[in-house]
């Protein structure tokens, strides 16, 4: 196999395919990276027009939908190239893509993972939500990004050009380094999808491992492919999956104090989902608690917890509350948060 795996892992996508394929192709060097798509169980007929426009392209067919963690899971399992990079379907590449991604790699020994910048499909000049200039997190588990705090999203003005140690790099696209990966743990299929790519994250970390954001390789990303931004589903696992990362990651001297803050300012929310006329949504977080519960009791039971140092230690652990900060103290950007811990 190649240095690089590109695995695009895709269900019910035919369309982002059609569109996007194209580009991926052409700003990705045969001699560099394999591609390879992997239906999670589509029922779109993307295996079989896969087979007839790309049948140099790797394919492989799940049974079923394994979600975001379990289908990369599988398709990672037997991949053999140094590096691996996870790319939705719903992404168009620029030309030198890849070849900067593994240029940063190959320089930086120590990172597990990095991410490239990532701006929006529609709105060129702005970053996407689920990315933007690399990942962070609060002190209550809540994820933001440079350049997109909740919904403020900004626009690219060279105010990220540097590379940078993160948190997290974004699951829409992030290039691993496959040992690193694999002495991590992998990604976890209990997640099904959202906010696996954090724990993954996370474990690298706890690894000794550096997770990065590099400003040369730029993708633009449509977002919500799968699951619609405004989506009980995708509220309901957002919330649930939050709970698995802080409960799995947290040493135990802080879990819980800081779940027991999570919980009052997942109730507030909840609250005013009802308040605002949204029952499903206020329903979504109630089902969200209900079955972290339950499946922490039936598949976490004999989890042993984290080995690795605070996470206040760590690169893009912001030790503060980013609620207080975006909704006081109206800190809508990220250059805004007061020395950014």
């Amino acid at each position: 196999m190649n240095q690089v795996s590109v695995i695009i892992l895709c269900w019910n996508s035919l369309s982002y395919l059609q569109k996007f394929l194209p580009s991926l192709k052409t700003n990705t060097p045969a001699e560099i990276a394999d591609i390879v798509v992997v239906d999670n169980g589509s029922s779109d007929g993307t295996g079989d027009w896969l087979s007839a426009e790309y049948p140099e392209i790797i394919l492989k067919i799940l049974d079923r939908n394994y979600g975001y963690a379990g289908g990369y899971k599988l398709a990672i399992d037997g991949i053999k190239s140094q590096y691996v990079v996870l790319l939705n379907s719903d992404v168009e590449v620029t030309p030198g893509w890849i070849g900067q991604l593994v240029s940063f790699m190959d320089q930086h020994p120590l990172a597990g993972a990095v991410a490239p910048k990532i701006r929006s499909f529609t709105d060129r000049s702005f970053f996407e939500y689920s990315g933007a200039a690399g990942g962070w997190i609060d002190r209550y588990g809540y994820p933001f990004c440079r350049g997109r705090v909740f919904n403020s999203i900004e626009q690219d003005k060279g105010q990220f050009e540097q590379p940078t140690r993160i948190f997290w790099a974004s699951g829409a696209c992030m290039m691993v380094r496959t040992d690193a990966y694999r002495n991590s743990g992998e990604l976890d299929p209990l997640f099904f999808a959202h906010m696996e790519e954090i724990d993954l994250c996370w474990r690298l970390h706890s690894q000794g491992y550096e997770v990065w954001y590099t400003p040369d390789s730029l993708i633009f990303h449509v977002g919500g492919g799968t699951l619609p931004n405004e989506s009980p589903k995708k509220l309901y696992l957002n919330f649930r999956n939050n709970l698995l990362l802080l409960r799995k990651n947290l040493p135990s001297d802080m879990r819980a104090r800081i779940l027991l803050v999570r919980k009052i300012l997942d109730g507030i929310a909840a609250i005013q989902y009802l308040l605002k006329g949204k029952p499903a949504f206020f329903i979504a977080v109630l089902k969200a608690y209900r079955d972290f519960n339950r499946l922490w009791k039936k598949e976490y039971s004999h989890y042993s917890g984290p080995a690795h140092p605070a996470p206040f230690q760590l690169d893009g652990w912001y030790n503060r509350s980013i609620v207080a900060a975006f909704f006081i103290a109206h800190k809508k950007k990220f250059n805004d948060l007061s020395h950014h811990r």
